[in-house]
């Protein structure tokens, strides 16, 4: 078991120990199924008890939601609104006229737009974050490429994913039932749950668990993870 670098084993969350494990694969593309995926680096790994939590970006990836940069074409909204996005250090976010543009299609104009003109509005008083929680998980989760991105999503926009709480159930019973599963959009200053098999509760404490990101957030190559009580 190893650690990405900087990142620890594990993490303590109201008075328990959790093991981290990130389980590194091989690039998974658009034509992989992610069944196999997970029963290939996963199944002889988890333990009964155990919860396997797996990014959105390559549950989305199988299902078809990725696109490559050249396959996008902006619109003009899209290029005037995504100068107005503030970059960060973890991920462009909608801070480039391709993810802009996506965000336009999943969302609609009209919530963008709305989000947008609050989110000027509420940043005069000081307050941030208003765009996001208004536009929506569907903006949240696009991938836009980064300098650190693996090849070839370094040129690509991948959306979220569809249906993650489904998706989290078929990989819970794909891997024998006796553990929970969680497909979970994290980054190096927080996440979100998007769909699991555990109740608030637990989604709550595992967002607190994972709230590091020990998968890393550039080349590591470890698109899913198991939590293991210590």
């Amino acid at each position: 078991m190893q650690a990405n670098e900087g990142k620890a084993l594990e993490a303590r969350v109201d008075g328990k120990s959790y093991a981290r494990i990130p389980l590194r694969t091989r690039v998974v593309m658009p034509n992989d199924d992610l069944d196999s995926v997970v029963v290939e680096y996963a199944k002889d790994a988890v333990q009964p008890g155990d919860l396997l939590f797996v990014t959105e970006k390559i549950v989305a990836i199988t299902q078809g939601r990725s696109y490559r940069l050249d396959e996008i074409t902006p619109r003009p909204l899209a290029r005037f609104l995504s100068r107005y996005v503030v970059r960060t250090s973890y991920g462009i976010g909608l801070g480039m006229p391709e993810t802009m543009e996506m965000a336009l299609r999943e969302c609609g104009t009209l919530r963008i737009l709305f989000a947008a003109g609050v989110s000027v509005v509420t940043k005069a008083f000081g307050r941030r974050g208003d765009f996001y929680r208004i536009a929506g998980d569907k903006a949240r989760a696009i991938d836009g490429p980064t300098k650190n991105t693996i090849p070839p999503y370094n040129q690509a926009v991948v959306l979220g994913p569809k249906n993650p709480r489904e998706v989290a159930q078929r990989l819970q019973k794909l891997l024998g039932g006796d553990l929970d599963v969680a497909v979970v959009d994290i980054n190096d200053i927080g996440g979100n749950i998007l769909g699991s098999t555990l109740d608030k509760a637990g989604e709550r404490r595992l967002v607190q668990i994972l709230g590091d990101n020990p998968l890393g957030q550039a080349t590591q190559s470890t698109p899913m993870g198991i939590v293991r009580e210590v």
